[in-house]
């Protein structure tokens, strides 16, 4: 019998493992235990000569990873990360994997924020959080040893959403554009009838049950679903906002927000870069160098990156 999902012997593998660390507990505290013992499995130890700060700003939790061999006498370019999770699980340490390696790959500082999640904390609470971050690094980016003219914006799943919901309040606030923003198989809001919710309903690592689980944990009021800082594919002007590289996994129920999406931007006569994700799973940056599809798709977001701070 062939699977609907054919994936490459390294994906299946990840896929594999990831689905071994179950939840051992009921709730939300058993989710985020369970994402939290997977992701310290695929954090591999950071790559050396990285300078790494825990602090606060705007009353935020960040990270901050600078490579040691920048000169400290020059402001340098910089990466702001948002990390996935659904807004549900995650945190600083969930994706240090990436973030780490970025900021060594790029010779950039990487700025990561640990937003409040849902559903303690819905919809606005992350989106506040993470504009009030972005201001604050505008406001003391002299201080924190960043140029401010050069700042791009990158995020995955959830973390995408808010990349891309935050480059629409900025632009309604008339505040400087980031010069590029990266969504990494973002959620934004798409439709329950696009092809990609019931081609892949039972995809593995995501499910069309999951997303909508997730979105009802993050949007508690009504009027939520239809604000594009939660849902930006509700938004009905997508002009003047900045380039931006799309990527998106081929057996993910959230594929088609991600090619909606490029194309409403695409449209409204943003410069766009679109990665289809061939043979991908939602979350597969984890198994950078256990597939090379996904090695792959870290060269092109890393490439991206690259072009919109130099």
């Amino acid at each position: 019998m062939t699977t609907p999902y054919p994936l490459s012997p390294g994906l299946a593998e990840f896929v594999r493992h990831s689905l071994s660390f179950g939840v051992t507990e009921p709730g939300i505290r058993g989710q985020r235990e369970a994402y939290s013992r997977m992701s310290r499995a695929y954090t591999p130890p950071r790559p050396t000569g990285l300078q790494v700060e825990d602090f606060t700003l705007a009353g935020v939790k960040v990270r901050r990873y600078r490579p040691a061999d920048l000169p400290d006498d020059e402001p340098a370019p910089c990466v702001f990360y948002l990390h996935g999770g659904g807004w549900v699980v995650g945190d600083l340490d969930s994706h240090d994997f990436i973030t780490a390696t970025l900021a060594s790959d790029l010779g950039a500082v990487v700025i990561a924020v640990d937003y409040r999640l849902a559903p303690e904390h819905p919809f606005p609470a992350a989106f506040d959080d993470c504009l009030a971050v972005w201001r604050a690094i505008a406001d003391q980016a002299r201080h924190l040893g960043i140029d401010s003219r050069r700042i791009a914006m990158a995020g995955d799943s959830a973390g995408g959403n808010l990349v891309a919901a935050l480059c629409l309040a900025l632009r309604d606030a008339r505040e400087p554009q980031p010069l590029g923003q990266a969504l990494i198989y973002p959620g934004l809001g798409g439709a329950a009838d696009l092809p990609s919710r019931h081609e892949c309903a039972d995809a593995p690592l995501l499910s069309s049950t999951d997303v909508e689980g997730y979105l009802a944990l993050y949007l508690k009021r009504p009027e939520d679903w239809h604000s594009p800082y939660a849902m930006p594919l509700q938004a009905t002007d997508l002009r003047n906002l900045a380039p931006a590289f799309i990527a998106v996994a081929q057996f993910d129920p959230l594929r088609d927000d991600g090619v909606a999406y490029e194309q409403a931007l695409r449209t409204a006569g943003v410069q766009t870069r679109f990665e289809p994700g061939l043979g991908l799973v939602h979350g597969c940056l984890r198994a950078r160098s256990q597939a090379a599809e996904v090695d792959e798709l870290y060269e092109r977001l890393l490439g991206a990156l690259r072009d919109f701070l130099w």
